[in-house]
């Protein structure tokens, strides 16, 4: 930034001692376009902003904070870190710089993130009974004081139709009583299912298990 003395000492230079150009350049140490920008102008004071932040201490740990945010973008929204949790885990790795060059270069990561997802968002289509798709969030209800339950969510991939159930813990148990109790709301069952998140607790439950139902298929524009 351009300080308001300098564009004072420049501007009386020229216009009360009538001094050149190249004499105030010389003698006040800033350039001719400077000069020139204050001779021209009326302001007393100009300012910028860099188009491009340094990310001098950034560079080295480049390749490990991208680790770390592409990581931390893939967990469900609940369970993602801060930038905060973040920073400190940069820094167990030995990062010694400051928060806002993570937060700079996080906002930077996420905005080419989000341009290359919508680059190649490809829209999915889906046959009537085809699949189902499947997962839980947490809720917190008030009843006697502060309770949180399990909601489980099944949703009809073509119609968007959905079936919401309430349960007090996450168990293999609830996971069946949520699809019979689904399926029987759908009157029938898909094709197939899609788990987001937990691949582990659905290979887990159908251990030794046909992965099918024996209700009908659903068929029709459901």
């Amino acid at each position: 930034m351009l300080v308001v003395e300098t564009i004072a000492k420049i501007r009386r230079a020229h216009f009360r001692q009538k001094k050149s150009i190249k004499q105030i350049c010389r003698e006040l140490k800033v350039s001719r376009k400077v000069v020139r920008k204050v001779i021209r102008s009326g302001k007393t004071e100009f300012s910028y902003e860099r188009a491009v932040q340094p990310l001098l201490k950034i560079g080295p740990w480049r390749d490990e904070l991208d680790r770390l945010l592409t990581e931390n973008g893939r967990r469900v929204k609940r369970e993602r870190l801060t930038l905060v949790r973040i920073l400190e885990a940069l820094r167990g790795l030995g990062y010694a710089g400051g928060y806002d060059a993570v937060r700079r270069y996080a906002a930077i990561w996420k905005r080419e993130t989000n341009e290359a997802c919508a680059a190649a968002f490809i829209p999915l289509s889906f046959d009537p009974g085809e699949a189902y798709q499947f997962d839980w969030s947490h809720e917190i209800v008030v009843l006697d004081g502060v309770t949180t339950v399990k909601v489980a969510h099944v949703r009809l991939c073509y119609s968007r139709m959905p079936f919401v159930r309430a349960y007090p813990r996450e168990t293999q148990e609830m996971v069946f009583d949520a699809h019979d109790r689904a399926f029987a709301f759908f009157r029938g069952a898909c094709a197939r299912g899609i788990y987001d998140n937990m691949k582990t607790e659905v290979d887990a439950i159908f251990v030794d298990r046909d992965r099918t139902y024996d209700q009908p298929h659903l068929s029709g524009p459901i």
